[in-house]
């Protein structure tokens, strides 16, 4: 008997023949105060995102050309003009960038870590918990290309930021590779020394738009 057995053995032991499973509570929260989109939702998520060290930069409208010239600044200003982005990212989104990758799922990742940037958009944002949602899908790209670049600029429509984590899950396909950012990537040690970038980009670039 291996030990995983042994183990299983003395749980359906303790259990008995006919086990009983205890009802689970759902009398928690399932929806907020505010609707999708509600300028109050807007402010809480930039306040939790500003406070994980993201950089937020809002804009008024959702054009392409709009959001595109913001990433572009945004970039400028860390003085990349490099970019990789999912196939289905709007390619007004990256227009004003100088080098633009398409990403067709063959680069590695030594390829990955030799671009600056990457530029995606995002499914769903949670406000209250300062969360961003991205899905695999056209839009957001596959998990790669998100986790490798040094730098993530990532679209949020305003129109998508929810209050609580059970209206976003409400809008998440959960057979698909979700990933949930709450800032940049950052763990710390015992005594509490911060490290960002271990196990993503050390940077997250939000362009809040709407």
């Amino acid at each position: 008997m291996t030990a995983r057995e042994e183990v299983l053995a003395r749980i359906r032991g303790a259990l008995g023949n006919d086990p009983v499973a205890p009802e689970v509570p759902r009398a928690y929260r399932r929806e907020g105060e505010y609707a999708a989109g509600a300028p109050e939702l807007v402010l809480q998520l930039v306040d939790r995102l500003e406070d994980y060290r993201a950089t937020v930069v809002r804009i008024g409208a959702e054009d392409g050309d709009s959001i595109g010239r913001a990433v572009a600044d945004a970039l400028a200003t860390l003085e990349i003009g490099q970019a990789v982005t999912a196939v289905g990212t709007p390619r007004e989104w990256t227009a004003w960038l100088a080098d633009v990758i398409v990403d067709d799922g063959q680069l590695d990742a030594r390829s990955l870590d030799r671009i600056p940037a990457v530029v995606t958009g995002s499914v769903v944002a949670i406000s209250e918990t300062g969360t961003i949602v991205l899905d695999g899908g056209p839009l957001c790209g596959r998990r790669a290309i998100t986790l490798v670049p040094d730098v993530h600029v990532c679209v949020v429509r305003a129109t998508d930021v929810v209050q609580t984590v059970h209206e976003g899950l409400r809008r998440l396909d959960p057979i698909t590779p979700l990933t949930f950012i709450s800032g940049p990537s950052a763990t710390s040690d015992i005594e509490l020394d911060r490290v960002e970038g271990v196990h993503g980009p050390r940077t997250l670039i939000v362009v809040l738009a709407g």
